[in-house]
């Protein structure tokens, strides 16, 4: 038991110990009134130590009840068939708890520790994400929609600011797979581009997130991204992009889309490449989209058909308003069997 000030946490050991005690204490009553006192009582601590108990503790603790429930077997009198059966599930359930315990062994914590632990690294991709505070001509949203609806996802959004506000770089990534199979390269890409992108230029940015997957050598370590710097004051802009489908614009004064065409190859396979800018402005009134392949690409139809659909969806939802377009707009188009990332850039008139 651990003092913390006023705060006393058991251990893993000690939690163990007092569930082990829990459970001879049921032992002891089913041996002196083996008709009254049911037999799951014995196994019912097991339950609590797969909740509570690391990976590491939980194998020794299931050994300890298939002993105890090897005493509740020999205690009793009525081998009917129900408690026959009642034990052998018993049995098969702790020899189970046993062989997931120990293939779990490497995570070295308990499974409720380690799901908070997941859920953590999550919320830091989406935090990496977060838009930061900008003057009030300008609106930035994302928006994000996983596989299948998991909470895990390989595509995110990097967003931050420089030269004390005045710019801001955006990026969005589409890591290889999707879903809970893209989550875990997700999680460790985000984070170092999170570091790259504020501490280098512009144009050195993409090289180096190119650099840092070849130095992973991951067996699908590939990835694509698009990057913005977008300077607050004039509206001017450089866009570069590593396989990534294009950015759109749509022009104010005339109403029309375009598709803003910045090629570079794929994060993660060729070495000492250059990634080349496009060049352009966003008037007042004028927008800008970032988007993963999830929103356009469907089977058995072109990408460039499914651009079209995007940026006509895009001029239905916008009713009369920016604000609320980024989820909306995945809502409405791209694929539910993968990833989605938008990003809504706007300069207010």
């Amino acid at each position: 038991m651990i003092g913390a000030g006023r705060r006393w946490v058991l251990s893993d050991t000690g939690i163990a110990v007092l569930l082990a005690v829990v459970s001879s204490a049921a032992l002891a009553g089913l041996a002196r009134d083996p008709v009254d006192v049911p037999l799951t009582a014995v196994f019912l601590p097991l339950v609590l130590g797969v909740m509570l108990l690391s990976s590491r503790t939980l194998p020794w603790f299931a050994a300890f009840i298939l002993l105890t429930l090897s005493g509740a077997a020999f205690l009793q009198e009525d081998w009917s068939i129900r408690i026959v059966t009642s034990l052998v599930v018993m049995y098969v359930l702790t020899v189970a708890v046993i062989v997931i315990a120990r293939s779990r062994s490497q995570l070295g914590v308990a499974p409720t520790r380690g799901e908070t632990m997941l859920v953590d690294l999550r919320d830091r991709i989406l935090a990496q994400g977060e838009i930061p505070s900008l003057p009030e001509s300008w609106l930035v949203e994302s928006a994000l929609s996983s596989a299948g609806g998991s909470p895990f996802a390989g595509d995110f959004v990097v967003a931050t600011t420089r030269d004390h506000g005045r710019q801001i770089e955006l990026v969005v990534v589409d890591v290889s797979g999707k879903g809970e199979a893209a989550g875990t390269r997700a999680l460790q890409l985000s984070g170092a581009m999170g570091g790259l992108v504020g501490a280098l230029a512009p144009h050195r940015f993409l090289p180096a997130a190119n650099d840092y997957l070849l130095q992973r050598e991951w067996e699908e370590g590939f990835a694509t991204a698009i990057h913005v710097s977008i300077d607050l004051s004039s509206g001017w802009f450089e866009l570069r992009c590593a396989g990534h489908p294009p950015a759109v614009q749509r022009h104010a004064g005339s109403g029309r889309w375009e598709v803003l065409r910045a090629e570079g190859p794929v994060l993660g396979i060729v070495d000492d490449v250059e990634y080349a800018a496009y060049a352009g402005r966003l008037d007042p009134g004028d927008s800008l989209l970032l988007y993963t392949d999830g929103m356009v690409e469907e089977p058995r139809r072109d990408i460039e058909l499914g651009i079209d659909r995007m940026m006509g969806a895009a001029e239905a939802l916008l009713r009369h308003t920016w604000d609320g377009l980024a989820d909306r707009l995945v809502g409405a188009v791209g694929s539910p069997d993968d990833d989605r990332a938008l990003l809504v850039v706007h300069r207010r008139q």
